[in-house]
């Protein structure tokens, strides 16, 4: 992670000929066109109360640099996230004559990030994509490593393609009018990579001083927080860049649990809230299958609460049910997996099929019945 002007952060994502960087600071977006240079016409995808707060400062970066932009709307929510709306956006593309040699800015957060990303990879079987996150969620996690997919009534993200970005454009600035909820949604998967290892991360999540500025939002707290949770990720989808190692699933701390209650419970949860949930679960099994100490759990809870992130699942749900879903995971070969801390608390790694009596006291950690 290096340093650039006016406090600006930029961090290297290596993977040879196919490296960028992510930019983190405020008012990084008016430099899209310089991360697209040469392009004819450019897509920018996003929604309608995002593109009215700021495709205007992409459209005139681009018009000044001599590119073509325009904006296409896709709906609100998960739901969004469908294959439907994949072939609406490449409709709408050929209709406009995007070409492979142009591009496509995702500018939103997850939901834009995703679906923007997966049809940039299938329209003309690839065109290069730039992610513009307008989340904290968007902008630690889901718009860096090139996941890219939609959802099926099945489950979430069962269909999708690796496709790098050529850039990540984390503009802090949008973080200011985010709903907060959605704000302290994305402070789950911030605490994911507290619990990842980053000291500094953590005593910043721990320190009620910094907390405060955190949910005041100060642009200097948050820039240093995206740009330490995105260096994370960087670097571990430089080693793992396509999972062959098992590396890049250690991303998922806290997910297995998460996915299968955004799922069931129809997407009542925002992401990030589920995986507070599933990070309480993960610690809970962990104990019980002692690999972190007994008071980890009340720890991770105390951690969460502080951010007002919920701790246990919503009423009515059934373990059985959960479980179904657990076993579609992506990460699954057959039974149950999951990412926990090694022994003793150290690196995360892939267990699989945990005792049942270590499910049941997870499970019952977070509120899910038998």
């Amino acid at each position: 992670m290096s340093p650039s002007t006016a406090g600006r952060r930029t961090i290297r994502v290596e993977l040879g000929p196919r490296s960028y960087d992510i930019t983190v600071g405020t008012g990084v977006l008016a430099g899209a066109a310089a991360a697209l240079p040469g392009r004819a016409r450019v897509a920018v995808v996003s929604q309608e109360a995002i593109a009215a707060r700021y495709a205007d400062v992409l459209l005139a970066a681009f018009d000044a640099a001599g590119t073509d932009a325009r904006v296409f709307l896709i709906d609100d929510g998960e739901e969004a996230k469908s294959l439907a709306t994949v072939e609406s956006l490449c409709r709408r593309f050929a209709a406009w004559g995007l070409l492979r040699g142009d591009a496509v800015v995702a500018l939103g957060g997850g939901v834009v990030g995703d679906t923007a990303g997966f049809t940039a990879a299938a329209y003309h079987r690839g065109v290069a994509c730039l992610q513009a996150p307008t989340t904290l969620l968007a902008q630690v996690d889901a718009a860096i490593g090139g996941k890219t997919g939609v959802n099926l009534p099945e489950g979430k993200n069962l269909v999708g393609a690796f496709h790098q970005p050529v850039g990540v454009l984390c503009d802090v600035a949008t973080l200011a009018s985010l709903p907060e909820r959605e704000f302290r949604a994305g402070l789950g998967e911030v605490a994911k990579y507290a619990f990842m290892g980053d000291a500094e991360l953590g005593a910043t999540l721990a320190d009620e001083g910094s907390a405060a500025a955190l949910l005041a939002r100060d642009p200097t707290v948050l820039t240093d927080v995206v740009a330490r949770s995105a260096a994370i990720k960087a670097a571990v989808v430089s080693a793992d860049e396509h999972e062959r190692t098992g590396l890049r699933a250690t991303l998922n701390y806290g997910h297995t649990l998460a996915h299968a209650l955004e799922t069931l419970g129809r997407y009542g949860l925002l992401h990030g809230e589920a995986v507070a949930v599933g990070l309480v679960f993960a610690t809970e099994l962990a104990a019980a299958l002692d690999r972190l100490p007994a008071a980890a759990p009340a720890a991770t809870r105390a951690m969460l609460a502080r951010f007002g992130l919920p701790t246990a699942a919503p009423d009515g749900l059934a373990a059985a049910d959960l479980i179904t879903l657990m076993r579609r995971d992506k990460k699954a070969a057959g039974g149950l997996t999951f990412v926990l801390p090694a022994p003793g608390g150290g690196p995360l790694e892939r267990v699989d099929d945990p005792p049942a009596a270590a499910l049941e006291r997870a499970f019952a950690a977070v509120g899910v019945a038998p």
